[in-house]
C-alpha cells in the first residue's frame, strides 16, 4: 500500500531485515482473513499507527512474484509465489508515523521519483509511479 500526500510525497519504510530494504506498507493475509482490504487496514495500523478515518483505495492491480529467500520460512513449503493486491492512501499532508520496531527502523517522506528509486521491490516502484498525478 502506497501512502502519499497531496504534495506528491511518498512514505518509504526501511525494514529491519534484510538490511537496507525499503518498501511501502506491506503484509500478508492471516489464516483467518479473507478480505485483502481488511488486511490492508490492519497492516496500515500495525506498521504506521495510521488508519482511523483514512480512505484506502484499491488500485485494481494484482501482482504475482516469487517469494524471496529471506521470507520463505513464513510460508508453507509448497508456496513459492506471492499474490499482491495494490492499495493507496492519499493524505492532505505529511504526518508523524509510529513504526513497529520489530519490522521497520526508519521512515522518510520522499518526492515520488526519489521514493520510487529507493524501493527495493519492483512492485512498490510500479505502484508509486502509477499513482494519480497531483
Amino acid at each position: 500500500m502506497v501512502i502519499y500526500t497531496l504534495a506528491d510525497e511518498v512514505l518509504a519504510l526501511r525494514r529491519c531485515q534484510p538490511p537496507d530494504f525499503w518498501q511501502s506498507v506491506t503484509g500478508s493475509l492471516r489464516w483467518e482473513e479473507t478480505d485483502p482490504l481488511e488486511t490492508a487496514r490492519r497492516e496500515l495500523r500495525e506498521e504506521t499507527g495510521l488508519g482511523d478515518g483514512l480512505e484506502i483505495v484499491a488500485c485494481n492491480q494484482i501482482n504475482r512474484f516469487p517469494i524471496l529467500p529471506p521470507w520463505r520460512h513464513r510460508y508453507a513449503p509448497d508456496v513459492i509465489e506471492n499474490i499482491e493486491s495494490v492499495f493507496r492512501v492519499c493524505l492532505p499532508e505529511r504526518c508523524p508515523v509510529v513504526l513497529n520496531p520489530a519490522e521497520h527502523s526508519e521512515y522518510l517522506w520522499l518526492p515520488r521519483s526519489v521514493a520510487a528509486d529507493r524501493m527495493t521491490s519492483w512492485t512498490n516502484r510500479d505502484a508509486i509511479l502509477t499513482l494519480p498525478s497531483m
